[in-house]
């Protein structure tokens, strides 16, 4: 048996990051507490991988694979609450901690996948009598070894570590420089004629957020609660220009911030990362190890999908130009939102904002509770007394029902955190604080940013709104329901063109009425949503499907194009490489780019996957096609997806995942059928 050394008690008592806490005190942690708990806790874990890496006993899957499955636990939660701080309410003091030890743990990280000593055992333990998930905990955990360059000859190895410790830095600096950029700029407006068009919601957030500040008037953010419906309803077009132009430009405006020399570099360094382990390019490398399994078929899966929708898209976009023009206007970028919504009002009669009043986001918030519970059995129970990081956050115990024996078992904790903030970046997501592992229940956490509630009205959502927090719902239950062994292997730790498919395919719930009738009713009166505005909600669900595919086909062909670029530094600009990959059907104006505020790619886990979400699209439609053939609440369906899906984490190959709920192979005319393009 292993001897495992301990973070030393003096250490332990001194710094609240590294005591065993039930759940993370954000009450107690300073900022000043993370330096000193990160570095104490690799030092802790590299002794622990020294244990591992001198055991004089044979290498077995208990004192080597599983040793080193655990060997970092008590870094990968210190690391966790640090990382997950820094995206949703960070300062300066905490971005400049995290600049500096992110670059440690990557170097810690890097010793450890390239220490040939653990290497070797790992090769030579026993594999015998191995269950499934440990087999597949031994298969990633060589694969892990490979890939991060242990067979590489020492010159190589080290230019591979040295690389792997800079990119870590530019990512982090990525997603600061653009959350910097987000939060410089403000539309101020005190002449409430330029409100024109806006809805009233609209104008009271707009006010609030000036008297925030201690200013007059009414003022816009690039955050999307702002800036989505700003573009979406103001008839200014002049200031939708603004808008437009600004966003446009975040990371890119040639500032102390701008994001395309650190662009330019993680492409270079991801390339050269590449071609030492032999691949041609970083797309080879990254898809090796996903369901799409190399470029070649990925490309035919994009062309194939754009050959689809390039003619819907094509029609779409004509008949928005058609409107503009009897306003007398030349569609431009920043003019497509404001009269795509005109037509669909036309088209459908659907005002988007009409509907908010419907979708308050504590009744939205109780109804997917709600489905969670008619699904899998769950019950959402909040606690007040849980510490949190910021007053907007809400932290539930979950547990769910056994039907079989009447009982209730925990199933872990989820965090709520709803609102943006200067703190805060863009967006929405999941994560997790602690995942699930054998008896252990996972901490997770959900991000949003949902406009607040004003002085006179809750936080209304729009329609979108809801889908986006069904999504990130759906990652959350990926988590909460997982039932494996081995930590790495929990939730969604799955191939990434797969971790979209249980998000994704809780969107489709909210189109369907028995659904919608359980929660949607007008905050002020209680009606429920009327039948003529569901009619209205799923008429309209296809409403530029064809452009919106295309958009996201654009966004994964510009994420290839950054990254099966060869490794010389040109002095390219991102705008440029976007431009040469994107199917451009609207101008592109200079000095707006999507990839210098392209924080999936460029400084989250996406690089080379962005692809995942319209991979995992066919996927989600096939699958809840299963659903509207039982009923969207059949108990047995749920089940079965929970049991042959949601529970078992990256344990088993995706593919055969799926086979086991369908009992087939996918099949992608679900999704065009969904779309009305078959």
């Amino acid at each position: 048996m292993a001897k495992y050394f301990s973070t030393p008690f003096v250490i332990i008592n001194m710094n609240i990051l590294l005591q065993n806490w039930e759940y993370p005190p954000f009450d107690k942690i300073k900022t000043d507490d993370y330096k000193p708990a990160v570095r104490e806790a690799i030092a802790e874990a590299e002794r622990n991988i020294e244990v591992i890496a001198t055991n004089m006993d044979d290498p077995t899957f208990e004192n080597t694979v599983e040793a080193l499955e655990t060997a970092s636990q008590r870094l990968d939660r210190v690391s966790a609450i640090m990382m997950n701080l820094n995206e949703c309410c960070t300062n300066e003091e905490l971005q400049e901690v995290v600049m500096r030890m992110e670059p440690l743990m990557t170097r810690f990280s890097m010793k450890v996948m390239t220490d040939e000593r653990l290497y070797r055992r790992v090769l030579n333990s026993e594999r015998k009598t191995l269950s499934t998930e440990q087999q597949t905990l031994l298969e990633n955990t060589l694969k892990g070894f490979r890939r991060h360059g242990v067979t590489l000859p020492e010159k190589e190895r080290e230019l591979f570590k040295r690389n792997a410790e800079e990119l870590s830095e530019l990512q982090v600096r990525f997603g600061q420089n653009a959350l910097g950029d987000l939060n410089d700029w403000i539309l101020h407006l005190t002449d409430e004629a330029d409100l024109e068009g806006l809805p009233q919601p609209v104008r009271d957030a707009a006010h609030d957020e000036a008297c925030n500040r201690d200013l007059d008037g009414w003022v816009f953010t690039l955050s999307a609660p702002s800036y989505i419906p700003f573009m979406t309803y103001s008839a200014r077009r002049d200031l939708r220009e603004r808008m437009y132009r600004a966003y446009g430009s975040i990371g890119g405006r040639g500032n102390g911030r701008d994001n395309n020399a650190v662009i330019r570099r993680i492409v270079q360094l991801r390339a050269e990362q590449a071609r030492l382990l032999g691949y041609d390019t970083y797309c080879d490398y990254v898809l090796e190890d996903r369901m799409v399994q190399s470029l070649p078929n990925l490309q035919r899966f994009m062309q194939e999908l754009k050959a689809a929708v390039l003619p819907a898209a094509r029609r779409e976009l004509e008949e928005v130009q058609n409107l503009a023009a009897e306003s007398g206007q030349s569609l431009m970028p920043w003019d497509f939102s404001y009269y795509s919504e005109q037509l669909k009002q036309q088209r459908y009669n659907l005002d988007s904002e009409a509907l908010r009043p419907y979708f308050p986001l504590e009744t939205v918030r109780e109804g997917i509770f709600s489905l969670y519970g008619k699904l899998y059995g769950l019950h959402f129970e909040e606690d007040k007394n849980i510490p949190v990081y910021h007053e907007d956050v809400h932290v539930y115990h979950v547990s769910r029902h056994l039907t079989d024996n009447d009982t209730s078992v925990d199933m872990g904790l989820l965090y709520l955190d709803m609102h943006p903030r200067p703190s805060k970046r863009s967006g929405a997501w999941m994560t997790e604080f602690r995942g699930q592992h054998g008896n252990v229940r996972p901490q997770i956490q959900v991000v949003c940013n949902f406009s607040k509630p004003t002085a006179d009205t809750p936080s209304l959502l729009r329609f979108s709104e809801v889908e986006t927090f069904m999504h990130e719902m759906g990652h959350a239950m990926h988590g909460m329901l997982s039932d494996v062994q081995y930590e790495s292997l929990s939730g969604t730790n799955v191939k990434r063109d797969f971790v979209e498919m249980p998000s994704q395919v809780m969107e489709n719930w909210c189109y369907e009425p028995e659904f919608l009738a359980t929660f949607a009713r007008h905050w002020q009166t209680g009606e429920p949503l009327p039948t003529e505005y569901i009619d209205k909600i799923r008429a309209a669900q296809n409403h530029m499907a064809g452009w919106l595919c295309l958009r996201q086909l654009n966004l994964g062909m510009t994420d290839i194009a950054f990254h099966t670029m060869g490794v010389e530094n040109e002095a390219w600009k991102a705008e440029d490489v976007e431009a040469q990959a994107m199917t451009n059907l609207l101008p592109r104006i200079p000095g707006c780019c999507t990839a210098t505020n392209f924080s999936h790619i460029f400084g989250g886990g996406y690089a080379s996957g962005y692809y995942g979400y319209k991979w995992a699209e066919v996927l989600d439609a096939d699958i809840f096609s299963r659903f509207k053939h039982d009923g969207i609440f059949n108990a047995d369906t749920a089940e079965a997806f929970r049991r042959e899906i949601l529970s078992r984490g990256g344990t088993v190959h995706p593919a055969t995942l799926f086979r086991n709920f369908m009992g087939r192979d996918p099949d992608n005319k679900a999704l065009l059928k969904r779309m009305n393009l078959i």
